[in-house]
């Protein structure tokens, strides 16, 4: 598979719950000089819930994943990374232990990365409309608390990338009872104009920080000669604004699907063209 050109192997979906397993899989991996992409839940401990476990789940009568349920095996992939020297990467992180411990390791000089999803740094569980579908992702929305703490990993530079986690579900899928649909939401179209709005006009970070979040940042976890803008490289660019007024329509998205919690935002910035492979691929009107 490295030959074919396999840049990373993940347990994204179906979380390796032995470590043993985990380990091996480590130790192929070092072997092969491949990242280990882990989206942590401990499945035992996350087992029937549909919301993060606390106030807010309890007000509205929905069952619970606790923070504890990632930050365990966050924990233990850190302590298998530093055992077997692999490259580790903590997928979609939401969690203030989960930053903590990601950013000790750095400290500590181990090849531990990870990355942020838009709706991490945007939404809180309290931001939930009620029993809405189009709120429920995995992890799940967690707090305040947990919000400012990532958000404090990305202005101190323990977040590597901006990742979208996009998951388009049908709306035969998607629009059911909230404990029965599946979890999951649309990213792509709205990463940027959400990272304007939480990240550069409040000024937490700069505008080339937010670039290197989305472009070199996620290239150099995966060790690629990609996203940026040298001659010779690969013309995948993507045009924005930083001040132009959109609102983002999810019955006029590009996807399939329409599951996402931002229907009818209006954003300040966003992107207005894309070109891939030197070719324009979309403008915006």
């Amino acid at each position: 598979m490295k030959a074919a050109g396999v840049v990373a192997i993940s347990d994204d979906g179906r979380p390796v719950m032995n470590a043993r397993v985990m380990r091996r899989a480590m130790e192929f991996a070092r072997s092969f000089d491949l990242p280990v992409i882990d989206h942590c839940e401990d499945l035992n401990l996350s087992a029937g819930g549909d919301m993060h476990e606390g106030y807010e789940s309890v007000r509205l009568g929905l069952r619970g994943i606790p923070a504890s349920s990632e930050d365990v095996m966050v924990a233990r992939d850190i302590l298998l990374a530093q055992l077997t020297g692999a490259r580790f990467h903590v997928a979609h992180i939401s969690t203030r232990n989960a930053m903590a411990m990601v950013a000790f390791a750095k400290q500590g000089g181990l090849p531990v990365t990870c990355e942020i999803t838009p709706h991490h740094f945007a939404l809180t569980d309290a931001q939930m409309r009620p029993y809405d579908s189009n709120f429920k992702m995995k992890p799940p929305l967690r707090t305040a608390g947990d919000t400012s703490a990532v958000v404090e990993g990305i202005v101190g530079g323990a977040v590597d990338a901006i990742a979208t986690d996009h998951a388009p579900h049908p709306g035969s899928e998607k629009m059911q009872e909230f404990e029965k649909c599946p979890f999951g939401i649309l990213g792509l179209e709205t990463a940027l104009g959400l990272a304007l709005e939480h990240l550069v006009h409040p000024g937490k970070i700069t505008l080339a920080k937010l670039v290197a979040l989305l472009t070199i940042g996620p290239a150099q976890v995966l060790h690629l000669d990609r996203g940026t803008l040298r001659h010779g490289a690969p013309a995948d660019v993507t045009i924005f604004s930083t001040d132009s007024a959109w609102t983002y329509d999810v019955n006029a998205s590009f996807s399939k699907s329409r599951n996402s919690p931002f229907d009818g935002h209006t954003f300040r910035g966003g992107p207005v063209a894309t070109i891939v492979g030197g070719s324009f691929v979309w403008k915006r009107d």
